[in-house]
């Protein structure tokens, strides 16, 4: 049942991401699920950094979309750097 909440949160996440910064990336079910997963683990960690808990659904929610979103505008800087439209 665990994989099926990190699923279904990680999905949730990253659409959110995608919503708040959104690019030319066309990302289905499955990206965009793991950008919304890799978000929790940027997320947790800068949050942790800084001494600000996680704990909690709704905290849970809004570090894992600021990590998701650092993970979409480190992408977008390096495609755009690369001259890739």
């Amino acid at each position: 049942m665990n994989i099926l909440w990190t699923i279904l949160i990680g999905f949730t996440v990253g659409s959110l991401a995608k919503y708040i910064m959104p690019g030319k990336e066309n990302a289905g079910f499955v990206l965009t699920t793991l950008l919304g997963i890799g978000g929790a683990f940027v997320g947790s960690f800068l949050f942790g950094f800084i001494g600000v808990s996680t704990g909690g659904l709704i905290m849970h929610i809004l570090s894992a979309t600021v990590g998701a979103l650092g993970i979409l505008w480190a992408f977008n800087k390096v495609k755009s750097e690369n001259g890739a439209q």
